[in-house]
């Protein structure tokens, strides 16, 4: 499940000053092994000048394929950003990039019905593959797409999404705020906050005969939109979230126990058995480790893209034990109820934790 493989670049499309679409060849051994849901992503590698590995995850936007002869991403530049400056500036065609298989929960198998998403910047990548998957697939589906941006300029995808428009007409709706700039059409000026949605959205769609809302973009846009909804008596089961810049997300514990408990068991001796591949070991770990740090100084090939509490990559199931998650905002509350936690925010609780990344 953690086996990177080598594509290609075959295009690099320009779509804003600071953001490219790529597109990788599937060499037709590995098709098969990166079919994808829409709304997946897929974890790419490569190292620096001094050698370091650096690792980051993008969203999938074309349709979902069974076995794709491509796959194209979408990356936004960000201030810093190590991978995200080299793509933008850098990448080429030709040039050879290393990607794990999709992964990701963040997805809409198509289904008749009715479905809306509410999006900001770059949040528009992998609702841009669930719409086009769910419209082709899906006759008898509707998608509605609220999306927010800065500026004309900096809207990623446009000819994309007006493609969608002209091929759908009865059943794709389109709804566009720009943040700073006037626009002839559309709403006005303006973010897309919590009290700004709760009038905006039953005005736009029958919010009680949505069957799925996808929420994805920065922090703030996305718990505005989840308030919003919950305030308009949205059941949690139909919103789905997916959070993009793990830089801007502040760390909060998210398991039970107080701060001086965790830091005094922080510093105890903990060991943690990992089973991986069908691979099991045990290792001591070092102090104020993650789980996946501690992993990782023994197994190399363990999954993991972020380090932030976004992408999910290294979910594993807690067999045994307890942790203290920093932060998390890549599991659904149904799957902490089932056990999962993310190996990059584990602290242990206890003396010895038991993980399982191929459950």
């Amino acid at each position: 499940m953690s086996t990177f493989h080598p594509l290609r670049v075959t295009s690099v499309e320009r779509l804003t000053d600071d953001a490219v679409a790529v597109t990788l060849a599937v060499p037709a051994p590995l098709r098969t092994a990166f079919r994808s849901s829409p709304g997946q992503h897929i974890a790419l590698r490569r190292r620096d000048g001094e050698g370091r590995e650096i690792r980051r995850t993008y969203s999938l936007c074309g349709p979902a394929r069974e076995a794709p002869e491509e796959l194209r991403i979408g990356i936004r530049g960000v201030a810093g950003g190590e991978f995200s400056t080299y793509a933008v500036k850098e990448l080429a065609v030709g040039d050879v990039v290393e990607a794990l298989p999709p992964s990701g929960r963040f997805i809409l198998e198509p289904r008749p019905g009715r479905f809306a998403a509410v999006v900001g910047g770059s949040g528009i990548t992998p609702v841009l593959s669930i719409a086009t998957t769910l419209l082709e697939r899906e006759p008898e589906a509707r998608f509605c797409l609220i999306r927010s941006d800065r500026s004309a300029a900096s809207t990623m995808f446009l000819e994309d999404v007006a493609d969608l428009k002209d091929r759908f007409p009865g059943r794709f709706q389109l709804v566009t705020a720009l943040s700073r700039e006037e626009q002839q059409a559309g709403l006005p000026t303006g973010r897309l906050d919590e009290r700004r949605l709760t009038s905006l959205l039953p005005a736009l769609v029958p919010v009680d005969e949505v069957d799925g809302w996808y929420l994805c973009g920065p922090l703030g846009l996305v718990e505005g939109a989840s308030r919003a909804l919950r305030g308009l008596n949205v059941p949690r089961a139909r919103i789905h979230q997916e959070i993009f810049h793990a830089e801007e997300i502040p760390a909060t514990a998210t398991a039970s126990g107080s701060a001086t408990e965790s830091a005094a068991r922080d510093r105890a001796a903990a060991t943690v058995l990992a089973t991986l591949d069908g691979r099991s070991g045990t290792w001591p770990m070092d102090d104020g480790e993650s789980v996946l740090e501690t992993v990782l100084r023994n197994r190399a090939d363990a999954p993991y893209a972020c380090k932030g509490g976004v992408c999910g990559t290294c979910r594993v199931r807690l067999v045994s034990g307890e942790v203290r998650m920093d932060r998390n905002y890549a599991l659904e509350p149904e799957e902490l109820d089932a056990g999962y936690v993310l190996a990059c925010q584990s602290h242990p609780l206890t003396s010895a934790v038991e993980v399982d990344f191929d459950a």
